[in-house]
């Protein structure tokens, strides 16, 4: 039977399947061996059965008969480093606890491992007042001319496990301040709080070594982790630095896997212990090769569990450049962009939870609100929160 007689047999023309719609047939019954029809796109729906389960559209079988599902599990050839940050007074430093990044087992929160150590985000703070987006702004505008106190607000306003401090004031171009007058800001970070801290130059290859060295030597005994080592600086004055001082070490490149390989290879040859040193592979921001990174992060951490010696290090993010992104930002105009108030801390948060599950376990970050949700995330991810959400994140930026 073609369509035009099953349709001549209900008194229906053609013409009326034209047009959108359903069409239902009800106590239609088609017996044959083979049917074939022809005409419009057609979509048939068929009721439930009577007892309310779905009609029967082919082979009924019964899942359980393929046994319980049983993960593939593979033991992880190399644990990756574990890194401590900050001495406590037993350990000849001022510190209250001591945080420790890497250990890990397994990629980020598998549910078939366990691995010892959370990621930690890390507040930056500056030696001097910059130009900061509002929406960050409005939380640190009085304190923002004194590290110390920006720093204490961070921590006891906000939560901050750990402090970064970046020495900006040192760039020639900037305020080209003394390696002497950069360590101040370093003391009074140390002073000011009791959780360990994250020492960065100001990115200038002719100030940094000497600025992060004299830096060391202040905080001596303190276990901070220096920012950073890279390919145009004089290294071994940091690993001397780190080895003499009881510091960590970051090892910074621009996306490139080979040129982190070589980088940490020259490190561990220079005499750096290797659970001091930890990796920044550069972490672009949502929308602005996010993906790169996330692939980069993503690799190190895979190749480090696999059994690759010169990559089985913690991972550093610096999350802080999705400020960089101008949708983060910049006024929408006419652009459909939403409040830029509550932009930023969602192109920060984003970008930090994206490198985390890559495998980051160190996120450098500016907003409260970005930080404080990615704590919760990460219990969350964990088990170790299990409350419903009583208000919008976003509402209380």
């Amino acid at each position: 039977m073609n369509l035009e007689d099953l349709l001549a047999q209900l008194g229906l023309e053609p013409g009326d399947l034209s047009g959108e719609g359903d069409l239902e047939f009800e106590d239609v019954e088609v017996e044959a061996d083979e049917a074939l029809l022809r005409g419009p796109p057609m979509r048939i729906v068929v009721p439930p059965g009577e007892a309310g389960g779905a009609a029967e559209t082919g082979p009924s079988f019964d899942w359980r008969e393929f046994g319980d599902f049983e993960p593939i599990l593979e033991e992880a050839n190399l644990p990756i480093e574990e890194v401590r940050f900050g001495n406590t007074r037993s350990d000849g430093g001022t510190r209250k606890e001591v945080v420790k990044l890497g250990g890990e087992r397994a990629m980020p929160f598998y549910m078939d491992a366990e691995n010892p150590n959370d990621p930690v985000p890390t507040f930056d703070v500056f030696d001097m007042r910059i130009g900061l987006p509002r929406s960050i702004r409005q939380h640190f505008d009085e304190v923002m001319e004194d590290p110390g106190e920006w720093a204490k607000r961070s921590v006891e306003e906000f939560g901050a496990e750990m402090v970064t401090v970046h020495l900006v004031s040192t760039d020639p171009n900037v305020e080209d301040r003394s390696p002497g007058e950069a360590s101040k800001a370093v003391e009074d970070v140390l002073e000011a709080v009791d959780v360990p801290v994250v020492i960065g130059g100001s990115g200038n290859p002719s100030k940094d070594v000497d600025v992060l060295v004299e830096a060391a030597g202040v905080a001596e005994g303190e276990r901070c982790l220096l920012a950073s080592a890279n390919m145009d600086l004089d290294n071994q004055r940091l690993v001397d630095a780190c080895q003499e001082y009881d510091h960590n070490l970051l090892s910074f490149v621009s996306m490139d896997i080979n040129a982190q390989k070589e980088l940490n290879r020259k490190l561990l040859k220079m005499g750096l212990d290797r659970d001091r040193l930890v990796m920044d592979p550069t972490t672009a921001a949502l929308g602005y090769g996010l993906d790169y990174s996330l692939s980069l992060f993503q690799r190190l951490r895979l190749d480090g569990l696999g059994g690759d010696e010169e990559v089985n290090f913690p991972l550093s993010s610096a999350g802080t450049n999705a400020w960089g992104a101008r949708e983060s930002w910049m006024k929408a105009g006419d652009r459909n962009w939403g409040d830029r108030m509550k932009r930023g801390p969602l192109w920060e948060t984003i970008t930090g939870l994206t490198l985390i599950l890559s495998g980051a376990d160190l996120l450098m970050a500016l907003h409260p609100k970005s930080v404080s949700t990615i704590q919760e995330v990460v219990e969350r991810m964990n088990g170790r929160v299990d409350r419903t959400v009583e208000d919008n994140w976003i509402t209380a930026v």
